[in-house]
């Protein structure tokens, strides 16, 4: 479950972007087509959305499901996929111990499954590709993070994005082989051959702010509380205007 913070506004930059609330507030039917893999803990569930009305990366949507008993569980999960005409959106889940909604998907799901899903929501942590952006994320955080990268890829968008992603190890990295060259992964507890392991640090993020592009970045830092706190510190150290960071945290 994820928690918008929205710093301070009044720069020059653009701000929240509008929801459609009639449309966020719509219920609607997916059905999942496929599993895939991506660490020992993490999957991408990519679900048919036919009524889906668009989406900006770094939104998410809210997702129900329904026992037969009638228990509901309902959770928010930002969207992996790049906005696209497909029909399609994907979720990348990590699973969380006793997790009802993360647990039925690694454990129960299989394609063919319906589930009911409503948005896109959150029009803070949207970037539409107009912008420098500076991306920050730890584990699965850089679902939101991912879907801006793709983003940019499938739109041969120019405007500068880097991302800076930490993971306890390569084999925990989500999304490992599809990371390019915008992308400095920070390992925290193991790491390939002459790769330094530990937290991200100002060594990390200074170089980045030190040579930015004009206006400047936005960054978008996504994680656990304490990522979330520690990389905006970092950020502000480095130079980063606080109102030009956008965060989302969950846990």
């Amino acid at each position: 479950m994820t928690e918008t913070t929205t710093p301070p506004t009044g720069f020059a930059v653009p701000g929240r972007i509008a929801v459609d609330a009639q449309t966020a507030a719509a219920w609607q039917t997916a059905t999942l087509t496929e599993i895939r893999r991506e660490t020992p803990r993490a999957a991408t569930f990519r679900l048919a959305v036919p009524r889906w009305a668009g989406h900006l990366p770094g939104q998410h949507l809210m997702l129900r499901l329904t026992a037969p008993d009638g228990y509901v569980a309902q959770r928010h999960y930002s969207i992996a996929s790049a906005p696209d005409d497909s029909g399609h959106i994907e979720l990348t889940l990590d699973r969380v111990p006793d997790g009802e909604v993360s647990g039925w998907f690694h454990t129960v799901a299989r394609p063919g499954d319906t589930i009911e899903v409503r948005g896109p929501l959150s029009g803070f942590f949207a970037w539409p590709g107009d912008r420098p952006a500076l991306l920050l994320g730890a584990g699965s955080g850089v679902v939101p993070l991912m879907s801006m990268i793709r983003h940019h890829r499938a739109r041969g968008l120019t405007v500068p994005l880097r991302m800076l992603v930490s993971a306890r190890s390569p084999e925990e990295l989500i999304y490992a082989a599809e990371l390019g060259a915008e992308t400095t992964p920070v390992f925290t507890r193991s790491a390939p051959a002459g790769v330094p392991v530990g937290r991200m640090t100002a060594a990390h993020v200074a170089p980045l702010l030190a040579e930015q592009p004009a206006p400047g970045w936005e960054a978008y830092v996504c994680g656990t509380n304490a990522f979330a706190e520690h990389a905006s510190r970092l950020l502000v150290a480095a130079g980063q205007p606080p109102e030009r960071i956008r965060i989302e945290r969950f846990g």
